[in-house]
C-alpha cells in the first residue's frame, strides 16, 4: 500500500484558515437576553463568548462599546449605570450580530433556597385566583435557572432559560414568595423588578456554597470531593435504580389488586365485604400497623342528575406517599410522592346521575401510608361540594418485606448547586437575595449558626458587589404541637437564623404564624412575600420612618424571682395578639428545666415568672416544633422572633 499524501490536504486547511475570512458566531449567556432586567444604578457588566482575540461591539443607548475575546474566547463589556426604565434594545457584533428587544433597567433580585422558595404560584392558585387573574404587568420578570448540580467545576452558562414577563399564564411559573415579594416592591416604587429564582426542593446550606466557602467545614468539602470521584456518582446511581426497579416490579407482581378477573379499581368489583377506615388517616393508625406496600381505597357517592356529566375537580388532600385515581373505572391522575396537593381534573361526561366509584391506589414506601389529616377530600362540580371525609372501603393488596429508601439526592451534596445555578449567575449585577431554606439542616441545627453566615459571606466575595442585602425567611411553625415545653431542632434551627442577623445588611421575616402544622409548605406564600418586602424597604431601599420588623430579642435582666425581657422593634410598644396574656413562654433555672410561665407585658418589656422557680435563669419563646399560643408582637402586627436567652 501506498503511503497517503497529506501535503494538499495541509495547505488546503491553511487556505481555509488564513485565506477565507473565518470568525465564530459571538454567543451569549443564557441570562443575556430578551427581556431581561439589568440592575438600576450600578457600573453593569455583560459578557459572552467569541474566537479568542475576536473583536467584539455592543451598541446600547445610542453608544457603542468595544472588547475583545480573550485566550479562552470570553469577552465582557461594562457599562455605565442606568436609571430605571426601558424598553431598550441592544446590539453585539463580531462575526455576526445578535439583537435583543425588551430590556428593562430596574432592580434585580435572586430568589433561592429549597421548595418553600421553589413552590410556584401555580400550588396557590386557589388561594389567589385574584392575584393570578391581575398579574399582567411587564415590568415584574422572572428568569427560572434549571436544577444543574457539579462537583467538580463552576459553570460558566446554563442549559436553559429565558425572561418571562408576568402575566395571568405566565405567573403560574413564577416562585410564589419572589412574585408577592416583587408585587409589593412594584407597587411601592413602580421601578422594574428582576426575579431571577435559583432555588432547589429538599436542598441543604452546604449545597449552595462554593469550594472556598466549604473550606471551613471540612466533611463537607470532603463529600463534595468523593461526588467528584470518576465513576462514584453513577455507580450509586446504578444500584439505586436497580433496587428501586425490583422492588417496584415485585410489588406490581404481588398486588391483589390487579390479580382477579377485574381489577379493584373496576366499579363492578364487589368490595362491601372490605373492612371500613375513616378518612382522612394514616393506615398504621387503623390497625393495619407500618406495611409497606400497597392498600387500595373505596368509596361511593351519590350525585344528583344535574351533575351528571359534568367536568369536575377531586380534591384529596395529601396523600403518603403515592396515589393513582380511578373515577368509575377510569384513570384520572397520579401523584408520585407525598408533598404536592392532590388537584384532579375529571373530565366531563365522567360523572353519572346516581352512584359513582372513587378509588385510590396508596402504595407506601415506609410503612407510615395514608390520607393527611386536616385537609380537603371533596368533588366539586357545578357549584356543588361532595365530602369525601369518612368511611371509605379497603384492601390490602400488596405487602412488602422491607422499605424503599429515597435514592440519594446528588444535588443536595456540598457545592454542587453553587458550581451548577449560582456561578453562571455571577457576573449579573443584583440588588440583593431572598433566601427561603433551613428546613433540611434542622438534623443539624447547631452547625447552621456558622453554616449560614459563611454562605451569605461566601455569595457576596463571589458577586463582588460589597454587602448587598441578604433577606431570609425564618422557618414556620410545623407539625404537631406538644402540650409540655420540650427541645425542637426546629427551634433551634430558628435560633440560628435569629443569630445570623448579626451579619451587616441583613434581615429576617418571621412566619411563626402562617405556617401549617400537617404541611411543610404552608401556602400563604402572600404574608411571607410581604413582611420579605418590608425588610427590603428598610435596607435595600433606605426607608427609615417603617416598621419593618417584629419584635427581636435583646437581653434579659433577673428581678428576684422574674426575668424582664427587652426587645428592638417593639414598635408602639409590645401587645398580645387577640387579647390577653402573651403566651408560648417557658422558664427555668440552674437545673435547665423548663416550665411553662405566666407573662406580662410591660410597654416595651415582657415580665416572665412561673411561682414555683425562686431563682430563675433563663427564658424560652416559642421554642417548639409548632409552638401554640405564641403571639407576641408589636404595635404593627408583625409577630416576634422565637429565641431563647441561653447563650
Amino acid at each position: 500500500m501506498k503511503p497517503v499524501r497529506k501535503a494538499p490536504l495541509l495547505f488546503l486547511l491553511f487556505f481555509l484558515r488564513f485565506v477565507l475570512p473565518v470568525s465564530a458566531e459571538v454567543r451569549l449567556p443564557r441570562l443575556v437576553g430578551d427581556g431581561m432586567v439589568l440592575q438600576r444604578g450600578v457600573p453593569l457588566h455583560l459578557w459572552g463568548w467569541a474566537d479568542p482575540g475576536e473583536a467584539v461591539t455592543l451598541g446600547f443607548t445610542g453608544r457603542s462599546f468595544a472588547a475583545k475575546a480573550d485566550q479562552e474566547g470570553r469577552w465582557q463589556v461594562n457599562l455605565p449605570p442606568l436609571p430605571a426604565g426601558g424598553p431598550y434594545t441592544m446590539e453585539i457584533a463580531a462575526g455576526n450580530r445578535i439583537f435583543l428587544k425588551d430590556i428593562l433597567a430596574g432592580d434585580v433580585w435572586i430568589c433561592s433556597g429549597q421548595s418553600n422558595m421553589a413552590l410556584p404560584m401555580e400550588r396557590v392558585k386557589e388561594r389567589y385566583p385574584e392575584v393570578i387573574a391581575r398579574a399582567d404587568n411587564p415590568a415584574i420578570r422572572h428568569f427560572f435557572v434549571p436544577m444543574v448540580y457539579d462537583f467538580r467545576n463552576p459553570q460558566n452558562d446554563l442549559p436553559s432559560g429565558r425572561w418571562e414577563a408576568a402575566t395571568p399564564q405566565t405567573v403560574l411559573n413564577f416562585t410564589a414568595t419572589g412574585y408577592f415579594f416583587a408585587l409589593e416592591l412594584f407597587n411601592r416604587y413602580h421601578v422594574p423588578i428582576g426575579l431571577i429564582h435559583a432555588s432547589v426542593g429538599g436542598s441543604p446550606a452546604e449545597a449552595w456554597m462554593s469550594a472556598e466557602g466549604l473550606r471551613a467545614f471540612p466533611d463537607h468539602l470532603a463529600a463534595a470531593r468523593q461526588c467528584a470521584e470518576e465513576g462514584y456518582l453513577q455507580g450509586i446511581r446504578e444500584k439505586e435504580q436497580n433496587y428501586n426497579d425490583s422492588w417496584y416490579a415485585a410489588l406490581l407482581q404481588r398486588d391483589q389488586g390487579f390479580a382477579g378477573e377485574r381489577p379493584w379499581s373496576d366499579p363492578r368489583c364487589d368490595s362491601s365485604s372490605w373492612p371500613v377506615m375513616t378518612l382522612p388517616g394514616y393506615w398504621a393508625d387503623a390497625g393495619l400497623g407500618p406495611i409497606n406496600g400497597v392498600v387500595w381505597f373505596r368509596r361511593e357517592f351519590t350525585l344528583p342528575d344535574s351533575l351528571a356529566g359534568q367536568p369536575a375537580k377531586l380534591y384529596l388532600g395529601r396523600i403518603v406517599d403515592s396515589d393513582s385515581v380511578y373515577l368509575n373505572g377510569t384513570f384520572v391522575g397520579t401523584t408520585s410522592y407525598q408533598y404536592p396537593p392532590r388537584r384532579y381534573t375529571v373530565p366531563a361526561r365522567l360523572l353519572r346521575a346516581g352512584s359513582n366509584t372513587l378509588v385510590v391506589r396508596v402504595v407506601s414506601k415506609i410503612g407510615r401510608g395514608g390520607f393527611v389529616t386536616d385537609k380537603s377530600y371533596e368533588l366539586v362540580a357545578g357549584g356543588a361540594t361532595i365530602d369525601l371525609k369518612g368511611q371509605w372501603h379497603y384492601q390490602v393488596g400488596a405487602v412488602m418485606e422491607k422499605p424503599l429508601p429515597d435514592p440519594t439526592f446528588f444535588q443536595w451534596k456540598p457545592l454542587g448547586l453553587f458550581n451548577g445555578m449560582i456561578a453562571p449567575l455571577l457576573p449579573y449585577a443584583i440588588k440583593g437575595v431572598i433566601w427561603y431554606q433551613g428546613e433540611a439542616n434542622t438534623s443539624r441545627p447547631q452547625e447552621y449558626r456558622t453554616l449560614f453566615p459563611a454562605l451569605i459571606a461566601d455569595w457576596r466575595n463571589h458577586w463582588r458587589q460589597g454587602d448587598f442585602p441578604f433577606l431570609f425567611v425564618q422557618l414556620p411553625n410545623f407539625m404537631e404541637p406538644r402540650s409540655d415545653p420540650s427541645e425542637s431542632r426546629w427551634a433551634e434551627l430558628r435560633e440560628a437564623q435569629f443569630r445570623s442577623l448579626a451579619v451587616t445588611r441583613t434581615g429576617m421575616a418571621v412566619a411563626i404564624d402562617i405556617g401549617e402544622w400537617n404541611d411543610i409548605h404552608p401556602l400563604n406564600k402572600e404574608e411571607v412575600g410581604r413582611r420579605l418586602a418590608l425588610a427590603a424597604r428598610r435596607i435595600a431601599y433606605g426607608e427609615k420612618k417603617l416598621v419593618w420588623s417584629g419584635p427581636l430579642y435583646r437581653s434579659m435582666k433577673i428581678r428576684g424571682n422574674r426575668i424582664v425581657l427587652s426587645f428592638d422593634h417593639a414598635d408602639g410598644g409590645l401587645v398580645a395578639r387577640g387579647g390577653g396574656a402573651p403566651g408560648a413562654f417557658a422558664i427555668a433555672g440552674a437545673d435547665g428545666h423548663y416550665l411553662w410561665a405566666k407573662a406580662e407585658i410591660r410597654g416595651d418589656k415582657v415580665v416572665v415568672w412561673n411561682d414555683s422557680i425562686a431563682r430563675p435563669a433563663a427564658v424560652r419563646y416559642a421554642w417548639a416544633d409548632n409552638p401554640l399560643g405564641a403571639n407576641l408582637c408589636n404595635a404593627a402586627g408583625l409577630p416576634a422572633s422565637p429565641f431563647c436567652t441561653e447563650k
